[in-house]
């Protein structure tokens, strides 16, 4: 059922002031969890009235007539590379490619040089944010010193300036490293966002343990190396307590750990991202742009992912936007690095094979990449309602292009969708009092 939009009609509205505002007006805006044809003013970076909304002389108007205006998307799982390997992606290529792919907020992981594991090297990151961010940008602090598993980083010094804990690219094999940094993350109120890998369990594959690697010749990677420390990690959170989050989960067996897990009260959360939603490893080539960590599985694993974003037991879809150098990438699996881009396309490439396909609402795919990411990291939502930040993107549902790395916003070229075609795209982010990307 339709909910009423609230009105605000006339100048009364205005008194306190007479500063120039934008006007949206024809768009259908998601608003109290659908779509509703209505107006929309922005003044001085807040949302001042949604429903029936008359412009003034002097108001910009922008007419959004045929186009989805939706709440900014969040990706708690990029890496934009700076500082360290800004070659491979800078926080302004990497904020600006989020922007073009209708993102608002992103937390960026922490595999860096240095490493943000204390207050001086997270501080670097954060000079470079303050200075070349065009979205919000906020930093994961590692688990341990320098990514390496033997000795906790300066939690609690970091703690106020991150999105969370992670050693993203690493898992944490050692047991009593982990359960310390449960119970200090705990302490703190703050997520510890897991790379979930047995790595003696990897052995130095490169694909998925199917028909793919097997037919290429190519060096697998078995799903226990996945599951086993998904496995290891709930039994720590169910003795401590501690808020866990499962990075991009690929394997069906993952997926059964979590929503048992789930069932049992484990305060933990998980996300996937459109490649593993979308591709199977009998849609592979033997190229660069395919690889990424961990690898696309068969089509069973895919089918538990979809199950999982039906019944809630993956609670959101990242990218883990994983920009590398095309001397990196342009080779077969055994020769390129482990990344792919995503941004810049996995809003439409979700819309076009879960919506249009009705395998997914719409409402719950804004869930899944608006709402839930921000709700478990501590954020505010950020819903399209009077007196609330501008942060919104707008969609046209009837643009058809062709993903082209090439094209991209990001240093990174490398897409595993390259040449495939969707419906719908992004044209226009606003954050605040700022068009943060427009085309």
């Amino acid at each position: 059922m339709e909910i009423a939009l609230p009105r605000r009609i006339g100048r009364a509205f205005f008194e306190g002031g007479m500063d120039l505002r934008t006007v949206y007006t024809g768009g259908q805006v998601f608003v109290n969890g659908s779509l509703q044809t209505a107006d929309f003013a922005v003044k001085n970076g807040v949302i001042e009235a949604i429903g029936e909304v008359f412009p003034f002389e002097g108001d910009t108007v922008v007419s959004l007539s045929g186009k989805y205006v939706f709440p900014g998307f969040a990706d708690v799982h990029v890496h934009f590379r700076e500082p360290g390997f800004s070659y491979k992606e800078t926080i302004e290529t990497g904020s600006k490619a989020a922007a073009a792919g209708g993102y608002t907020l992103v937390g960026t992981m922490p595999n860096l040089n240095p490493a943000p594991d204390t207050m001086e090297n997270v501080n670097k990151q954060l000079d470079l944010i303050k200075e070349k961010a065009v979205i919000e940008v906020i930093p994961y602090g590692t688990i341990s010193m320098e990514r390496k598993g033997k000795a906790l980083s300066d939690m609690k010094a970091i703690s106020d300036f991150v999105i969370g804990f992670s050693d993203d690219g690493s898992g944490v094999d050692d047991e009593t490293v982990i359960k310390e940094a449960m119970k200090t993350a705990k302490a703190l109120d703050k997520v510890i966002a897991a790379h979930s890998e047995v790595l003696s369990l990897v052995k130095g594959g490169h694909a998925h343990d199917g028909e793919f690697a097997k037919k290429n010749g190519i060096k697998p990677i078995v799903s226990e190396s996945e599951w086993k420390m998904v496995e290891r990690d709930i039994e720590f959170i169910k003795e401590i307590g501690s808020k866990h989050h499962v990075c991009h989960i690929s394997a069906k067996e993952t997926v059964d750990l979590i929503r048992e897990a789930k069932k049992a009260g484990a305060d933990i959360t998980s996300e996937t991202a459109p490649h593993y939603l979308i591709m199977n490893d009998s849609m592979l080539k033997n190229e660069g742009r395919y690889k990424m960590n961990p690898p696309i599985r068969a089509e069973e694993d895919r089918q538990a992912l979809v199950s999982g974003i039906l019944d809630g037991t993956i609670d959101m879809i990242a990218t883990d936007h994983a920009p590398h150098a095309a001397h990196e990438k342009s080779g077969t699996f055994p020769e390129s690095a482990m990344g792919v881009t995503g941004l810049e396309c996995a809003f439409s490439m979700m819309y076009t094979h879960f919506v249009l396909k009705g395998i997914l609402p719409i409402d719950k795919l804004i869930d899944l990449m608006a709402f839930s990411p921000r709700a478990r990291f501590g954020f505010e939502k950020n819903e399209i309602a009077a007196g609330k930040k501008a942060d919104f993107t707008v969609f046209d549902p009837d643009i058809e292009w062709t993903v082209k790395g090439e094209r991209q916003i990001s240093l990174g070229k490398f897409t595993p969708f390259e040449g495939w075609t969707a419906r719908g795209k992004i044209v226009k982010t606003v954050l605040g009092d700022k068009t943060v990307f427009e085309i």
